[in-house]
C-alpha cells in the first residue's frame, strides 16, 4: 500500500505525535509499504528533514505557548494538494490533540474521499469533547465521575462534587492544563490555567484509586492494563518520560473486574461510534468500582504506548497491529 503518515501539527501534543510517527514510519516500511511522512504544520517532509524530526524526543513538559506560537506562525495550509493525498491508499493519522484528533482533519479527508485510520469526524469530535462524551457514557450506563462546567463557583463545587476536584480543559489530551485542586482557594487559578488551552473547562470529582486502560481493536476489547504512577495522576511527564510510569498487561485484578471494564470500554466505543481502534481509560476506587475517565480516538502509537502493549498482551505484535489498522481503514466506513 501507499501510505501517508500525518503527524506533528500545531497542538500541544505535537511532540507526542512526532514520537508516534517515529515508530510507525519504519515499522510500515519494514512491512514493504510505500510510506511518506507529512507534518501537518509544514507539509510533506524530504528524507533529510524526516530523519531529523523523527529522531527527536518528547520533552518532560508540553511545548510552551511561545514554542507553539512559532510553529503555528510557520504552519502551512493543509490541503489535499499539499501532499498528493489522492494518490495514497490510506492516510495513517499519527496526530494527537487539536485539529488532528477533534474531527477537523477527518472532515477534510472525508471530503477528499480518502481512507484514513481512526474514527470519523463525528466520533472524533465527540470523544475529544469530555463534557459531551461523559453524557454519552451515562446514556449507556457506564459510570463516570460527576462534573460541572466552568464558570462555576466554590459553593457549587462544594455542594455538588466535594473536594478534591480535577480541573481540565474540556477538549485537550495528555493531561495538558490539568490540575488537581484540593482547596477552594486554588479553584480560580486552576480554571485560569485550563483556559489557556481551551475555551471550555471541566471541573470533575476526583476519584482516588488505581488507573486502568482498555484498548479496543476491531470492536473487541483487548486485555486490561494497569498504569502505576509515582503520583496520583498519570500526568504528561509520567506518560512520556523514561521511568515515569509502569504499565502492567494484563492487569492484576479479579477476572470479574477486568470483564466489567472491558464491557464498559466496548459500550463507550460503540456509543461514540468510533472506528477500528480506540482506548478507554478508567479509575478503580477502593471498593473495586470502575469509573470511566475518557475515550481516545487516536491513542499514542509508539511500540511501548498503551494500545500496542494491550495488543501485545493479546498476541498481536506492533507491525501486525499497524497492518490491521491500515486494512481496517480501507473497509467501507
Amino acid at each position: 500500500m501507499k501510505i501517508a503518515i500525518l503527524f506533528g501539527g500545531t497542538s500541544e501534543e505535537r511532540d507526542v505525535s512526532i514520537a508516534s510517527a517515529a515508530q510507525i514510519v519504519p515499522a510500515l516500511r519494514a512491512l514493504g509499504h510505500d510510506v511518506f511522512a507529512v507534518d501537518t504544520a509544514t507539509g510533506r517532509l524530504p528524507p533529510a528533514d524526516e530523519r531529523k524530526l523523527l529522531t527527536s524526543k518528547v520533552a518532560p513538559q508540553p511545548p510552551s505557548s511561545g514554542d507553539m506560537a512559532n510553529v503555528r506562525g510557520r504552519a502551512v495550509a493543509l490541503s489535499p494538494a499539499a501532499f498528493d493525498i489522492r494518490e495514497v491508499d490510506v492516510v495513517f493519522l499519527a496526530l494527537h490533540g487539536g485539529s488532528g484528533e477533534d474531527g477537523r482533519i477527518q472532515s477534510m479527508l472525508d471530503l477528499a474521499g480518502v481512507a484514513y485510520t481512526g474514527s470519523n469526524h463525528i466520533a472524533s469530535a465527540a470523544a475529544m469533547d469530555k463534557d459531551l462524551s461523559k453524557r454519552l457514557f451515562r446514556s449507556v450506563d457506564v459510570p463516570t465521575a460527576d462534573w460541572l462546567m466552568a464558570p462555576t463557583t466554590v459553593d457549587a463545587v462544594t455542594a455538588s462534587l466535594g473536594w478534591p476536584v480535577v480541573v481540565k480543559p474540556n477538549r485537550q489530551g495528555s493531561t495538558v492544563g490539568l490540575s488537581v485542586v484540593r482547596a477552594p482557594a486554588a479553584l480560580a487559578g486552576a480554571i485560569d490555567t485550563a483556559l489557556r488551552y481551551d475555551s471550555e473547562v471541566m471541573v470533575e470529582k476526583f476519584i482516588p484509586g488505581r488507573e486502568f486502560t482498555v484498548g479496543i481493536l476491531e470492536g473487541k476489547a483487548l486485555p486490561v492494563g494497569e498504569i502505576i504512577v509515582p503520583n496520583e495522576i498519570f500526568d504528561y511527564q509520567a506518560k512520556y518520560q523514561a521511568g515515569g510510569a509502569r504499565e502492567v498487561f494484563p492487569a492484576d485484578i479479579p477476572e470479574s473486574e477486568a470483564r466489567t471494564m472491558q464491557a464498559y470500554a466496548v459500550r463507550v466505543h460503540q456509543v461514540l461510534k468510533m472506528g477500528a481502534y480506540s482506548r478507554v481509560d478508567f479509575r478503580r476506587d477502593a471498593a473495586g468500582n470502575a469509573w470511566c475517565l475518557e475515550a481516545n480516538s487516536l491513542p499514542g502509537m509508539t511500540a511501548t504506548s498503551l494500545l500496542p502493549q494491550a495488543a501485545k498482551a493479546a498476541g498481536i505484535d506492533f507491525p501486525e497491529l499497524l497492518e490491521r489498522i491500515c486494512k481496517g481503514a480501507i473497509k467501507p466506513r
